[in-house]
């Protein structure tokens, strides 16, 4: 297992889309830090191997923007976009299980690193932190929105998991599913902005959507890469998805839209699990252009999400969350 070292300092990932709000990530990552001490040095370890991981910071992100675009000028914002990031991190510890995964954005999981028990743990850790935390910010609302949405986050969960291995998961359901498991904490999180900025009940409604419609089209962007990247720039295996057993929307059209030989080929792999038929289906998703279909699909979700920003005032922020909702959908990991 990695040795455990003191603390890094964590930094703001370098795009335009953050540099509005560089001074509040600066400060998030202090809270962080602050945050992950326990009296348990495995705990602040995992903790610590798991935040300084990288990736793109998108829940604390739209909470700092959303916050912000409506004059926010309070600091609470930063206490509440670090809980959200904990309650991410959690799931992603709890997921990496789960998923028997052993790579994440280009390194070893935890569980891989530290063994699945451990992993689990400190996720719980994290989790009753978040909700630590969560009441010194004091809003009933904001508690009662981001409880509802822990629930709703593992119901998706449970959902993907009864899912794989099953041929018959449509677009609705696969749909249902990602609003739960990946869409959900997307739209807590710029919902709780609105809420803690006293926004107006338009603004609200539409943040809230924006965040909706933003994790949906990331994820579907998610689930087209698995079939289009690769894993240098991933962080993760070509076909991860297709060797769990996950039946994405790739797969679920390219049933649809495939011929009778190409579905059975796409059935029999979700049932199988494993990477056996990987080169076949690969094939079969290019050529039925079910690719082209998830892409068109994450396209209209950015595009509903765009649409929710008219409800606030112009802005560096909102700029930023016009050019998140493109990013979301252009990006290449």
């Amino acid at each position: 297992m990695p040795a455990t070292t003191a603390p890094t300092q964590l930094t703001t990932p370098d795009t335009p889309i953050h540099a509005v709000v560089a001074e509040d990530f600066a400060a998030v990552n202090r809270t962080i830090q602050t945050q992950l001490a326990s009296r348990i040095p495995l705990v602040e370890a995992i903790g610590q191997y798991i935040v300084d991981s990288g990736g793109k910071r998108m829940r604390p992100l739209l909470v700092l923007l959303a916050a912000r675009s409506l004059g926010y000028e309070g600091d609470q914002h930063v206490a509440l976009a670090t809980l959200i990031e904990f309650m991410h991190t959690s799931t992603l510890l709890h997921d990496d299980v789960v998923d028997e995964s052993h790579m994440r954005r280009g390194k070893a999981t935890a569980n891989d690193a530290w063994g699945n028990a451990p992993s689990v743990l400190v996720g719980d850790f994290l989790y009753s932190r978040s909700f630590q935390m969560m009441v010194g910010v004091g809003s009933m609302r904001i508690m009662e929105i981001l409880s509802a949405a822990t629930c709703t986050i593992a119901e998706g969960e449970v959902q993907q998991l009864t899912n794989v291995g099953n041929p018959d998961v449509d677009e609705a359901a696969y749909f249902e599913t990602i609003q739960g498991k990946t869409a959900m904490l997307f739209e807590a999180a710029s919902h709780c902005g609105a809420i803690i900025a006293d926004a107006t009940p338009e603004q609200e409604a539409a943040l809230q959507a924006y965040g909706r419609y933003l994790g949906l089209a990331f994820q579907l962007v998610d689930d087209l890469l698995d079939y289009r990247g690769d894993a240098d720039t991933m962080g993760k295996n070509v076909g991860d998805d297709l060797a769990e057993g996950k039946p994405t929307l790739p797969l679920i059209q390219a049933m649809v839209t495939g011929s009778p030989e190409q579905a059975k080929v796409i059935r029999q792999a979700i049932r199988q699990g494993g990477l056996e038929r990987l080169d076949e289906v690969l094939a079969i998703v290019h050529d039925t252009g079910a690719l082209d279909y998830t892409q068109r699909r994450a396209e209209e979700m950015s595009a509903k999400a765009l649409a929710q920003l008219e409800a606030l005032p112009p802005s560096a922020f909102r700029d930023s969350m016009e050019q998140l909702a493109h990013r979301a959908v252009d990006r290449r990991t």
